[in-house]
């Protein structure tokens, strides 16, 4: 983990080894502290430890897939507030709406861009704090 300046807390969840590290080292490059899951299963714990301030969660994933872990973190009170990110490669309107009816705050689309990733991370980041004061 690295520390980050405004002390943000990223959970990535990701099953492929490539796109994790591409996250994490963006995220972490831009002063975010990361955590990571390879799986459903390991985000619902990490969060339920962790408390992180974001969960970017792929949705195609071994064992529970993002929807049932973000079923389940939404069912539990220690975790329902946490802002949880759809981060996946489905990118059809269809998905989109799919991921949106099922809860998540919001959507970012793979493969990412380093560029724009920061920005659209605290934007979610930020969006979340408004929403709790």
């Amino acid at each position: 983990m690295t520390a980050a300046p405004d002390g943000k807390l990223i959970l990535i969840v990701e099953d492929n080894e490539k796109n994790l590290k591409l996250a994490r080292d963006v995220l972490q490059f831009s002063g975010f502290q990361t955590l990571e899951a390879g799986t459903g299963e390991a985000a619902v714990g990490i969060a339920r430890q962790q408390h992180p301030d974001l969960i970017l969660m792929d949705i195609e994933l071994p064992g529970i897939d993002g929807i049932t872990a973000l079923q389940q973190l939404r069912a539990d009170v220690e975790t329902a507030r946490i802002p949880i990110v759809a981060l996946t490669a489905s990118a059809m309107t269809t998905d989109r709406a799919r991921f949106d009816s099922a809860g998540f705050d919001g959507y970012i689309s793979k493969p990412i861009d380093i560029k724009a990733f920061p920005g659209q991370v605290r934007a979610h980041c930020e969006r979340a704090r408004r929403g709790r004061a």
